[in-house]
């Protein structure tokens, strides 16, 4: 009963982070973003313009802890501390989350340091880059949020 407890605990943090993967990047990181003076502007005005620029690579992530890649640590480690109070009743939902945020990063990296490989198996985030419409396809690491919310659109 405990393991099937534990299971549902870590499948309800899983959803958590990549709804909360969606919410961020389409609210926070492009709704705020797009403003020169916010300090989430380095999402649109560099790693988008690098981006588009150079077929979805990102050099930056050459030396991750400069620049718009130590800006996504920050952020990244201050959503999961700001969890910590979590630990007092589900340790579990907070090493998850933990996890998630880890693995967020891993994979944005990778997909930037690897475009053919982000183009085949992860989509939606070539597309979001790559489409017509960069305000579409919020979900990173996953497309399963976009199409629960319809924000998935496919790059002719």
């Amino acid at each position: 009963m405990i393991l099937l407890h534990n299971i549902l605990i870590i499948l309800a943090a899983i959803v958590y982070s990549q709804v909360s993967e969606w919410f961020i990047h389409k609210y926070i990181l492009h709704g705020l973003g797009k403003n020169k003076k916010s300090p989430w502007a380095f999402h649109w005005h560099a790693h988008h313009k690098k981006s588009r620029k150079n077929n979805f690579y990102d050099e930056d992530y050459l030396n991750d802890w400069t620049g718009p890649p130590l800006k996504e640590k920050i952020g990244l480690m201050t959503l999961v501390s700001l969890h910590i109070p979590i630990c007092l009743y589900s340790p579990v939902f907070f090493i998850t989350i933990a996890v998630c945020a880890i693995r967020y990063y891993m994979v944005h990296k990778y997909a930037h340091m690897h475009p053919s490989w982000a183009r085949d198996y992860l989509r939606c985030h070539y597309d979001h880059h790559m489409g017509k419409n960069q305000d579409m396809n919020w979900g990173v690491t996953t497309s399963w949020v976009d199409k629960m919310f319809r924000s998935r659109e496919i790059k002719e």
